[in-house]
């Protein structure tokens, strides 16, 4: 595979994606330690009163995961259009990163709001918080996690970017992720929340190796 770099598409995917997965798996290992938000009260707030320094962390890389989604959107967004792809799909990509990231940070936030109020003793906030954190961080961040996976996939397929499974996957992902929406209407489709959140990131990944760098770019597919 031979590849010219064309530097005005931005820094290499590669850097934002992994920085990415690893602040997305370091707080999904954190958070698969606390208990459900439809747990009873008094256990939330019991776990929130025991492991303050965890929610904190855990905010934290929550927090800090939004970051490097950005700058991958709007990376992929710039390197798509530079490759002669005119379509608005990197276009929405990019705003369903900016509301992904948006999501992950309101959860981050009710994370941390739950450990500086757990003092309080009241299970009823702590329960909530929880319930904040769970709604944003899964369903709020997913559904548009897989808008930026379909507005990079479509693209990719449509100009022969990518091989051609790659561009498929991604459009399999990305549709169940936003079918991640209807959760909120009912918890049997709860197991599209990993699937789209995991998979949307092993797509970034992916697409973060495969994707050209310019025009002049020449991949051996």
């Amino acid at each position: 595979m031979s590849v010219t770099v064309d530097v005005r598409g931005g820094p290499p995917l590669v850097v934002p994606a992994a920085a990415f997965a690893l602040l997305t798996v370091a707080g999904a290992v954190l958070g698969r330690a606390g208990p459900r938000p439809d747990t009873a009260p008094a256990a939330v707030l019991a776990y929130d009163l025991a492991h303050p320094l965890a929610l904190g962390i855990g905010a934290a890389l929550l927090f800090g995961s939004a970051f490097p989604l950005v700058v991958y959107a709007a990376t992929a967004v710039r390197r798509i259009e530079l490759l002669g792809i005119g379509a608005p799909g990197p276009l929405m990509g990019f705003a369903g990163a900016v509301l992904a990231g948006t999501a992950l940070s309101v959860s981050a936030l009710a994370s941390w709001t739950a450990a500086q109020t757990a003092p309080l003793g009241d299970a009823g906030l702590a329960r909530m918080l929880a319930w904040v954190w769970f709604g944003a961080g899964g369903v709020g961040f997913v559904a548009p996690l897989g808008l930026l996976v379909l507005g990079i996939s479509v693209p990719a397929l449509v100009g022969r970017l990518v091989p051609r499974w790659l561009a498929v996957a991604g459009l399999v992902i990305g549709v169940l992720a936003l079918l991640s929406t209807f959760a909120l209407a009912t918890d049997l489709l709860y197991p599209l929340i990993p699937v789209g959140r995991f998979g949307g990131l092993l797509t970034l990944l992916a697409f973060a190796v495969a994707l050209p760098t310019g025009r002049d770019a020449r991949v051996d597919r």
